[in-house]
């Protein structure tokens, strides 16, 4: 079993919000579901589908001109774009939500069922995040917290697929768009701060299992020492 014991690279909340863009990137993420939600309930379905693919696209541009991190304005954009098509091709403005509703279960299913197997996803994102290899994995201590990271995002994907479900089965357009913004980054920062934790408590017990090793192979090496001694 080989033991990672480079904690150079850490995970932070800030880093976290930094890769979603900082808290202008949350703001501006939740634009669209807005102007959205607005434009289709006072002038229909097409001018709300140009409304919220002209204001990811200001975004996008205003990223580029202030020479921000544009990687989340752009997927952001691309985000809007999808949601948008499937929208347009149902007729309805509820399509717009689509996506994300399912996207949530197959997230939630994902989660759900590599803690079943004791191959927890959050595990496999901190190793390749950082770098690490799956020495942790050898740990029970560390698969242990990393299962209760991944039943935390299980927990986030699988209660916004169901209320999102219930509110998009009841055409609950307005109320779809509260949902979208209220659980979104506000159970992802709950998430985010689960994960954190465990990942603090799986270093932890990755860095006391390197040192029961080491322990274990200096007592072997004295031992073999004073065989090796009481031969001569």
């Amino acid at each position: 079993m080989t033991i990672p014991r480079d904690t150079t690279k850490r995970t932070s909340p800030e880093r976290l919000l930094a890769h979603a863009g900082g808290v202008s990137g949350v703001i501006y993420s939740s634009l669209p579901v807005v102007i959205f939600v607005a434009a289709s309930s006072i002038f229909g379905l097409l001018p709300a589908i140009g409304s919220a693919l002209g204001v990811a696209a200001l975004v996008l541009l205003w990223r580029l001109i202030r020479r921000e991190s544009t990687k989340p304005a752009f997927f952001g954009f691309i985000g809007v774009a999808v949601c948008a098509l499937i929208a347009y091709l149902m007729g309805e403005s509820k399509g717009y939500f689509l996506l994300g509703i399912w996207g949530s279960l197959l997230w939630a299913v994902v989660f759900a069922v590599s803690v079943l197997i004791r191959r927890p996803v959050v595990g496999y994102i901190w190793s390749w995040a950082t770098g690490r290899d799956r020495g942790w994995r050898g740990v029970p201590r560390a698969v242990y917290a990393f299962d209760i990271a991944t039943l935390g995002w299980m927990l986030v994907f699988g209660a916004r697929y169901v209320v999102q479900e219930l509110l998009y089965d009841s055409g609950q357009i307005g109320w779809l768009g509260v949902a979208r913004i209220g659980m979104g980054w506000p159970l992802t920062a709950v998430a985010g701060l689960v994960t954190y934790a465990a990942i603090k408590a799986a270093q932890r017990a990755v860095s006391g299992a390197a040192n029961i090793a080491d322990c274990a192979s200096a007592a072997a090496g004295g031992a073999q020492i004073d065989v090796d001694a009481g031969l001569d």
